[in-house]
């Protein structure tokens, strides 16, 4: 098994673990983004104006899986709502992710 298959695995566990707690599924991308594609049930909230909702966030007491158009962005946000307290993940790519959920 080679360190790739490793991350992706745990990777997996952790979306599993998430998804079982009820997980916020947050798309950071732009509500243009958004609008053209997004995971069923998911929240759109652009990076841009995270911050501002953290307290709502953090009133629903469930951990956060991030996603956007390639990782970039929802690594961002996801290191935010640590930052703050918020149980989060890196989900990726909303396209990749939604395969895996």
């Amino acid at each position: 098994m080679g360190i790739f298959d490793f991350l992706f695995k745990d990777k997996q566990k952790m979306i599993d673990d998430f998804k079982s707690r009820n997980a916020i599924i947050l798309d950071v991308r732009t509500t243009g983004e958004y609008a053209n594609g997004a995971i069923t049930g998911s929240k759109n909230i652009p990076l841009q104006i995270l911050t501002s909702k953290l307290a709502d966030i953090k009133k629903q007491n469930k951990p956060v899986i991030t996603c956007c158009a390639s990782g970039m962005r929802s690594a961002n946000a996801a290191s935010i709502l640590k930052q703050n307290g918020i149980e989060a993940m890196n989900g990726g790519g909303w396209q990749s992710l939604n395969n895996k959920l």
